[in-house]
């Protein structure tokens, strides 16, 4: 699998209890209990086309070496059975994605949460953008923001995303799958097919990140052709969903949303300006942190007794119907 001095190859046998958790044009993720970490970890599982294994290789090793507390972190390489037989082996996150814990509240975060999040993903992408070569994210967005069990930022699928859409062309995937990847990317990826991407591109996504955590809500409500033709004409996520008056720093969260997803590339700002302005704005907030992860972490709590309670009903009535007794 080539030459991984620092990558460590794990095969099937240290590998139980494989559970799908998720997919997309490029591969599989799967969870799995390891039994010789003694741990859950995830599992992804590549679609490989045109030479990607070792592009992949590469990249897990860059960030194998590198490690940051705001990058989901690589365990190794995984070598087996399961799928086409290569992946990479990272840890599992137990609380989802910004994605899913957006869906899950039915809107924002509370501002102390919210405001961390903001600032942890620009620490992450402030240390890809310094790595020798710098590393490009080219695919940020809240389903790629993975949080652990104190609800802490992580960033994933960093440096894949090229190998993702090769893929997805292969994959027979239609435009509007690909929507919520194009609410994300900027006016020039959209305007040119010799469109080089650069450190500026993802932060664009980052200034779009910002507007969709701070509102809970996804960027346009338009079908992807519409999204591709309307950004590089100047269209951005609606400002009039943000009252700015609403806490403390809220409009200074604007302004460097705003700034990120300028049109042109070069008037945006660095990710290392955007560490300070987060650092800056959640820092007004910190003293209410504790208890906004307390609050979030309990209603999440509560919301899977209920699916499980839920689910319990369902399968009693299922089995009555059957004429069995549960």
């Amino acid at each position: 699998m080539g030459d991984n001095n620092w990558l460590k190859v794990f095969g099937d046998e240290c590998l139980r209890c494989w559970r799908n958790i998720g997919s997309g044009g490029f591969g599989d993720v799967y969870r799995a209990k390891h039994t010789t970490l003694g741990m859950d970890v995830a599992i992804k599982l590549l679609h490989y086309k045109d030479g990607s294994a070792s592009s992949i290789e590469k990249e897990a090793l860059l960030m194998f070496q590198g490690g940051n507390p705001n990058m989901i972190r690589i365990l190794g390489l995984y070598e087996g059975r399961v799928g086409e037989g290569r992946g990479l082996l990272m840890e599992f996150m137990p609380k989802g994605s910004v994605a899913d814990l957006l869906q899950t509240l039915a809107g924002p975060p509370p501002w102390p949460l919210t405001f961390r999040m903001a600032h942890e993903i620009s620490l992450g992408m402030n240390f890809l953008h310094h790595l020798t070569p710098p590393l490009l994210h080219l695919d940020l967005k809240p389903s790629n923001v993975l949080l652990d069990d104190s609800l802490r930022a992580k960033l994933t699928d960093f440096g894949l995303s090229r190998v993702a859409r090769s893929v997805s062309r292969c994959s027979g995937q239609k435009d509007e799958d690909e929507g919520g990847t194009l609410s994300y990317m900027p006016p020039e990826a959209l305007q040119s097919v010799h469109y080089k991407a650069n450190k500026a591109s993802d932060v664009y996504s980052y200034g779009v990140l910002l507007w969709s955590m701070v509102t809970g809500r996804e960027p346009y409500n338009a079908v992807s052709s519409l999204v591709r033709f309307r950004i590089p004409q100047g269209d951005r996520p609606d400002l009039t969903w943000i009252d700015r008056r609403q806490t403390e720093g809220l409009d200074d969260m604007v302004k460097l949303m705003t700034e990120c997803w300028h049109q042109d590339p070069d008037s945006r700002p660095s990710f290392l300006c955007c560490v300070n302005e987060t650092k800056k704005i959640f820092s007004m907030h910190k003293h209410g942190l504790n208890e906004a992860v307390y609050d979030v972490l309990k209603l999440l709590v509560q919301l899977l007794f209920c699916c499980i309670h839920h689910f319990r009903q369902m399968m009693e009535l299922k089995l009555a119907a059957n004429g069995v007794n549960a």
